[in-house]
């Protein structure tokens, strides 16, 4: 499995201010939803892309991997968007019946799931911008800088590394019993699978209250503090981020602006 963190820590655009980037990463992720416009949406979507492989030196295969995890979702979300029941509609592009319903796709339906395909790609190539290049810890440092609840940064930090907890425990029972040939058929496939979920779970709580006890012991009382590296504020990187969105937004309304010149 990848591993975001180490590709964060390793990223060449650690070293820039994570305020910078947390805001660069959410205002596009907004505007993408607010814009609802396919040719942005796939501008970001490749701006994004290439400046974590090429800026930040992530290697393509790894970025490739990761955007096809929330892609295969899309896909299904979007067909389920595109296809629908049609009736008598004039517009439809092709059709099917089943159990004497007419399902199908038109012209609506067809630029809708596009554009939802195509917008939530964009917000979520925003979100691989900000954790490829941004350790969590330093997420977290800006969201207590931006005056958010404490109690909601400090359950966020814990949820985040004990889902690294859950997948090591659950990878070490999966080798064990792989090992045993625990899925060698179908039906030890099932039963492997049953004991392996039972087991995460205890495994996971005594491990979670080891980690807890072992936190109380450093004298924890309700709030992690970790040392916050401190950057500069760069007007040079600020200035490029809004020339990048202002230039984005015209070349996605150009026909608008420049009355269809482009």
């Amino acid at each position: 499995m990848i591993s975001i963190d180490k590709l964060a820590y390793t990223s060449q655009l650690r070293s820039s201010n994570p305020m910078e980037k947390f805001i660069f990463s959410i205002f596009t992720m907004v505007l993408c939803v607010l814009l609802n416009n396919i040719v942005y949406s796939v501008i970001i979507t490749v701006f994004m892309g290439v400046v974590a492989i090429f800026k930040g030196k992530i290697p393509i295969r790894s970025y490739m991997e990761l955007m096809l995890i929330p892609m295969v979702f899309l896909i299904i979300g979007v067909v389920t968007i595109a296809i629908n029941v049609v009736g008598s509609s004039k517009d439809v592009l092709f059709s099917f019946t089943i159990l004497n319903i007419k399902l199908g796709c038109t012209r609506e339906s067809v630029e809708m799931s596009s554009k939802i395909f195509f917008k939530a790609l964009a917000a979520v190539s925003c979100l691989y911008f900000l954790a490829l290049s941004t350790p969590i810890f330093e997420v977290l440092m800006v969201l207590r800088r931006l005056k958010v609840p404490k109690l909601f940064v400090e359950l966020m930090g814990l949820i985040y590394r004990f889902i690294f907890v859950l997948l090591d425990t659950a990878n070490m029972i999966f080798i064990s019993q792989n090992s045993r040939l625990g899925y060698s058929t179908i039906k030890a496939s099932y039963n492997s699978l049953g004991k392996l979920i039972s087991c995460l779970f205890i495994s996971s709580y005594k491990r979670s209250q080891d980690i807890y006890t072992a936190m109380e012991s450093r004298c924890y009382d309700g709030e992690i503090n970790l040392i916050e590296n401190s950057y500069k504020i760069s007007y040079k990187n600020m200035l490029i981020m809004i020339i990048i969105e202002i230039i984005a937004i015209c070349i996605s309304f150009n026909k608008d602006i420049f009355g269809g010149i482009i």
